[in-house]
C-alpha cells in the first residue's frame, strides 16, 4: 500500500502476520511426535540389530546334538591313565587304560530300538506330547514364542517339542527362569533345527524314547524300557494299549503322574492320551473300546528288581575305593565342568556322578603306586609317632608342563573316597621352603643379585615380630637343628646364603623389593591360591613363609616347576583331557604358559639350589643323588612344626611335607632329616629318570668368579670358584690382589 503525505510518496508497511496459537501447538506436537518416531525407529532398529547379533552368535556356537546310543545312555563316567608300555607300532597296545569308573546307580544303562516299542506306544507319545512331531522341522513356533512370553513373566508354560525335549535330556540345558530361561530356549531352538537336519524323525524318536524320564518322587527311571520293567514288569514289546497310554500320561510331569504313587491322575490323563489317538487317527474307535477295557483292568506292579535286558557292567565290581589322585582328579572335574556349564559345582557334581564323561588323568600309575608302597614304609620315617601323635605326610611329584603325576596324602591304606587331601587342600607352613620363589628368583631377575654377589648376614630390619610392642633387630637365623644362631656380620655370596638358609639375605631382598611386590609375585605369576590380603603381604611371610594359613604342597611343588623349564609357569592340572562321551571337549590341558622369570634367571637359581644340596653345610646334603643332579631346598616353620622339601631332578618336581596332626614340634632327632626321608622315598625314582642333568640355556655363562669379593675372577686373584651369569649382566671384573 501506498499513502501520499506533503507531496511524497510513502510505502505502508503491511501489518505483521500473527499465527493462531492452535496451529503453533499443533506444530510443535507434530515435531514432539516426529521426533519420539524418529527415536523409537532408531532405537528399535538397534535393539533388532543387537537381538540379531544376539541370536546369530547362538546360531554359531550351537553344534547339533549326538543322539547315537552310547551318548544317550552312558551313565559312566570312565577315568583312564596313560599306558607306561604303550607301543605306537603295535596295533594290539592301548595308549590309555581303564583306571577307575563312576556309575549312575539309579540309572540302568538300556537302549531299545525304535522298531522294539509298539507302533501304538510310539503314537501314544507324539499324540501326549507333541502331535504335530511329524510336520514340523523341530520347532513348533507359536507354542515356543508362548512360552518364552510366560517365562519373561515368571509363570511356566511347555512349549517343547519330542525334539527339544531329547535335547534338554541329553544336554542337560534345562534353565527355566528369567533371561537363562530364554537363552536356554534359544539355544534349544538353533539346536533343534540343526538335529532335524541331521537326523530322520525314526532316529529322534528313538532317542527321545530312550532319555525321557518316568521316575516317580523316590525313584529315578529313565527310558522307556526301564519304566515297562519297573511299573508293568514286562518287556516294552509286550505293552498293550492301556499302558503305553499309561506311560505317555506320565511323561508331562512323572513324579505328580505316574499310575504308582498317582493313579487316579495317571488314569484321567491316560484317557486324553487314548482321546488324543484317536482324534488323531492313530487308534480306531475299535481299538479306543479295546484299550478302555484295559484301562480299566491296568495293574501297576512297581518291581526294582525285574529286568528284560541284561545291563552291559563297564566298572569292576571291585575296583574298591579311590586314591589320593583319584579324589583330586575328581574335585577339578567337577570345577571343571561348573566353570564350563555356568552350574554349580554341586550341580556339576551330580552330572559326573550321573555319568556321560571321559576323563583322561596325567597319573603317572606306577610312580602313584611305588610311592603309597613307600610312604607306608615306616623304615622311611624312622618313627611312627610322638607321644601319641601321628605323623602326618604328603608327597607330590609335577612335571614341567604341571601334570600331577603323583599325589600320595597319607601313610596309612585309603579306605575311604573323597576324603581331606593333604597335598591338594592341605594348608602347612612351607618355612624356608619359600625363599627361592618369594625372594631369590624374583631378584636375580631384577638384577638386585647375582650368582656370587656379597650380601651381608645381618638383620636389615627392627620389627616387632613376637608382637609384644617391642621391636627388634630381624630376623634371626637357625639352624636345622633348632638352636638359634647369631649373624656373623660377615659378607656371604647369595649362592651360599640359599644353600645354608640364612635368613637375612631374603629379609634384604624383600625389603628392597618390597613384601607386596613379592607378595604378588607369588600369586599373580606362580598361581599361589591360598595367600591372604593384608596378612601375608608382610616381612615375616615373604620372607620366612609364616602365612597366615601357609600353602598347598601342591601348589608349593608346581611353583619350583620354573627352575627347571626356563621359567615357565604351566596350569597345574590333574587331567589332560575331559570331554562328554559325544567327544564335547570341556577342558584340555595345553601348551599355554606364564614367563614368571626369563631362562637365565632359571637356570641360575637351579645351580645355586643345586649348591644347597652338593655343599658339605648345604641344608638340602642328606637328599644328594648318585648318578642324577637335584636342585633342592629344604623349609622348616616356626617352632619345627612342618618340614618341607622340594626337589627338581631333569624330569620331575616333587616334594614332601611332613607335620603332626594337632601340630606339636617335631622332634628332629626321632626322624630322618626331611632331606633323607624325601630320597628314601624318591631317590630311586630319580636316579632311573630319562635325563640326569639340566641343559644351560645360551643366555648363561659359566665364569670363575673371585671368592673374596664376589666379582669376576681377574688376572691376580688367588682364590677363585665357578659361577654362573647371564650374558645380559655380567659382574664387573676383580682388580685386587687376593
Amino acid at each position: 500500500m501506498e499513502e501520499k503525505r506533503n507531496g511524497t510518496v510513502r510505502r505502508q508497511r503491511p501489518k505483521p502476520y500473527r499465527q493462531h496459537p492452535m496451529v503453533t501447538i499443533l506444530k510443535v506436537v507434530a515435531t514432539l511426535m516426529l521426533s519420539a518416531l524418529m527415536v523409537i525407529v532408531i532405537t528399535g532398529s538397534i535393539f533388532a540389530t543387537a537381538l540379531t547379533i544376539y541370536i546369530l552368535n547362538f546360531a554359531d556356537t550351537t553344534t547339533t546334538v549326538n543322539l547315537d546310543e552310547e551318548v544317550v545312555t552312558s551313565n559312566v563316567t570312565r577315568f583312564f591313565y596313560k599306558n607306561p608300555d604303550y607301543d605306537p607300532d603295535d596295533e594290539d597296545s592301548e595308549e590309555w587304560i581303564f583306571y577307575y569308573g563312576l556309575k549312575n546307580q539309579q540309572r540302568k544303562a538300556v537302549w531299545v530300538d525304535l522298531k522294539q516299542v509298539p507302533t501304538y506306544a510310539q503314537d501314544s507319545f507324539v499324540c501326549a506330547e507333541d502331535e504335530r512331531f511329524y510336520t514340523h522341522d523341530g520347532v513348533d513356533f507359536k507354542r515356543t514364542l508362548a512360552s518364552i512370553i510366560k517365562t519373561l513373566l515368571g509363570a511356566k508354560q511347555g512349549g517343547s517339542t519330542i525334539t527339544q525335549q531329547t535335547i534338554k535330556n541329553i544336554t542337560k540345558d534345562n534353565s527355566a527362569d528369567g533371561a537363562e530361561g530364554v537363552e536356554r530356549k534359544i539355544r534349544e531352538i538353533f539346536r533343534a533345527i540343526n538335529v532335524e537336519k541331521v537326523y530322520t524323525k525314526d532316529d529322534i524318536l528313538e532317542a527321545y524314547v530312550n532319555v525321557v524320564e518316568f521316575g516317580t518322587s523316590q525313584k529315578e527311571i529313565i527310558g522307556v524300557e526301564q519304566a515297562a520293567n519297573y511299573y508293568f514288569c514286562k518287556d516294552v514289546s509286550e505293552l498293550n494299549y492301556a499302558e503305553a497310554a499309561s506311560l505317555a500320561a506320565m511323561l508331562k510331569a512323572p513324579a505328580d503322574l505316574n499310575p504308582l504313587e498317582h493313579p487316579d491322575k495317571n488314569m484321567d490323563r491316560l484317557k486324553y492320551v487314548l482321546r488324543q489317538m484317536n482324534d488323531n487317527g492313530t487308534l480306531s474307535d475299535d481299538e479306543w473300546a479295546v484299550a478302555l477295557k484295559q484301562a480299566e483292568k491296568l495293574e501297576v506292579i512297581g518291581d526294582p528288581e525285574f529286568s528284560s535286558i541284561e545291563e552291559d557292567n563297564e566298572i569292576p565290581e571291585d575296583q574298591g575305593e579311590t586314591d589320593w589322585f583319584m579324589d583330586a582328579a575328581l574335585n577339578q572335574a567337577e570345577e571343571l565342568i561348573a566353570d564350563q556349564k555356568g552350574i554349580s559345582v554341586e550341580d556339576a557334581r551330580a552330572r559326573l556322578y550321573s555319568g556321560g564323561y571321559d576323563v583322561y588323568t596325567t597319573v603317572d600309575i606306577k610312580m602313584q603306586r611305588e610311592i603309597e608302597k613307600k610312604m607306608k614304609d615306616n623304615t622311611c620315617f624312622q618313627e611312627w609317632s610322638f607321644d601319641g601323635d601321628k605323623l602326618l605326610a604328603g608327597f607330590c611329584v609335577v612335571d614341567y608342563k604341571g601334570n600331577v603325576l603323583v599325589n600320595v596324602s597319607s601313610r596309612k591304606k585309603k579306605k575311604e573316597s573323597r576324603i581331606f587331601n593333604l597335598v591338594s587342600q592341605g594348608e602347612r607352613s612351607p618355612g624356608s621352603c619359600i625363599k627361592p620363589i618369594a625372594s631369590y628368583a624374583p631378584a636375580l631377575d631384577q638384577d638386585l643379585i647375582t650368582y656370587s654377589k656379597f650380601m651381608l648376614d645381618s638383620p636389615p630390619l627392627m620389627l616387632d615380630a613376637d608382637g609384644d610392642g617391642v621391636e627388634e633387630k630381624w630376623p634371626v637365623n637357625y639352624s636345622e637343628f633348632g638352636e638359634s644362631a647369631n649373624w656373623s656380620n660377615v659378607y656371604i655370596p647369595a649362592w651360599q646364603m640359599l644353600a645354608r638358609s640364612l635368613n637375612t639375605c631374603p629379609a634384604e631382598l624383600v625389603k628392597q623389593m618390597t613384601p607386596a611386590y613379592c607378595f604378588n609375585f607369588l600369586r599373580e605369576k606362580l598361581d599361589i591360591t591360598t595367600l591372604v590380603d593384608g596378612k601375608d603381604s608382610d616381612y615375616s611371610g615373604m620372607t620366612v613363609g609364616g602365612l597366615n594359613h601357609g600353602l598347598h604342597l601342591q601348589e608349593l611343588v608346581a611353583a619350583y616347576t620354573i627352575f627347571g623349564n626356563g621359567g615357565k609357569k604351566y596350569p597345574t592340572t590333574y587331567i589332560s583331557l575331559l570331554q562328554e562321551v559325544d567327544g564335547t571337549v570341556v577342558y584340555e590341558h595345553g601348551d599355554g604358559y606364564k614367563q614368571a622369570i626369563n631362562d637365565s634367571t632359571s637356570y641360575i637359581m637351579n645351580k645355586m639350589m643345586q649348591k644347597a644340596v652338593t655343599d658339605t653345610n648345604g641344608t638340602a646334603r642328606y637328599a644328594k643323588l648318585k648318578n642324577t643332579v637335584l636342585a633342592a631346598k629344604t623349609g622348616t616353620s616356626s617352632d619345627w612344626i612342618d618340614l618341607n622339601f622340594v626337589g627338581c631332578t631333569p624330569d620331575y618336581v616333587s616334594g614332601v611335607w611332613i607335620g603332626f596332626e594337632k601340630w606339636n614340634k617335631i622332634p628332629t632327632n626321632e626322624y630322618h632329616n626331611i632331606g633323607e626321608i624325601w630320597l628314601r622315598i624318591f631317590g630311586d625314582i630319580a636316579e632311573n629318570e630319562t635325563h640326569h642333568d639340566f641343559q644351560m640355556p645360551d643366555s648363561v655363562q659359566m665364569l670363575k668368579y673371585c671368592t673374596k669379593t664376589g666379582d669376576i675372577a681377574g688376572t691376580y686373584c688367588g682364590s677363585t670358584d665357578v659361577g654362573y651369569y647371564k650374558t645380559s649382566y655380567i659382574p664387573q671384573y676383580c682388580s685386587g690382589w687376593h
